[in-house]
């Protein structure tokens, strides 16, 4: 009999995905980066118990250890375009600075972004969206849009392009629900007809 192989057999299971704009590929609702060119291809997957390893066209572009739970992202630097790299200079504490920097509702939707987030590096995809859309409409228009956003309570990069977009931060934000009590009238019945039971 011939000796047993130096290491151990290690199940594996095979998936094939396709890299997306973020140049990631998910895996059981995690997300592992492939060098940014390769977006748009159809890669290969190897997942052992321990490793999530990637390959495009026969050759290993990417490896990691796999992730538990659901909602991670691993990221290697040098998958990272340029650009994206110097997005990994930000920090909570810078985004809420810059926030605070436009005005108070802006600073509000961004803390709440990072906050609502398990991890707050999650939320900082949404935050640099917005920086980029201070310097594409300006400080003014994007701290009115934070606060029509602020007052729908939809703390989100989407809601505010959106309000953006659509001109919305220059309409008047809708004022606060009348709650003045129902005028008195001889029609209408009050508590004090259902209390005893009518006339």
């Amino acid at each position: 009999m011939r000796p047993l192989p130096p290491q151990r057999y290690e199940f594996a299971e095979w998936r094939k995905a396709k890299v997306n704009l973020d140049y990631h590929v998910e895996v059981d609702r995690n997300y592992y980066s492939v060098p940014y060119p390769l977006v748009g291809e159809t890669v290969d997957i190897r997942l052992t118990d321990g490793l999530v390893e990637i390959l495009h066209r026969g050759k290993r572009v990417a490896c990691h250890s796999r992730a538990t739970g659901r909602g991670r992202s691993v990221t290697q630097i040098q998958h990272m375009p340029a650009s994206h790299r110097r997005h990994r200079e930000w920090t909570p504490s810078k985004l809420r600075r810059w926030a605070e920097s436009v005005g108070p509702h802006t600073a509000q939707l961004v803390v709440t972004i990072l906050e609502e987030k398990p991890h707050p590096e999650q939320g900082f995809r949404s935050c640099l969206g917005i920086i980029h859309l201070a310097r594409k409409y300006g400080s003014d228009r994007l701290e009115a849009a934070a606060a029509r956003a602020c007052a729908a309570r939809t703390f989100s990069y989407s809601s505010v392009k959106s309000i953006l977009a659509h001109n919305l931060d220059q309409a008047p934000l809708p004022g606060p629900p009348d709650n003045q009590a129902t005028p008195v009238h001889p029609n209408l019945r009050g508590p004090d007809y259902y209390a005893g039971g009518g006339p």
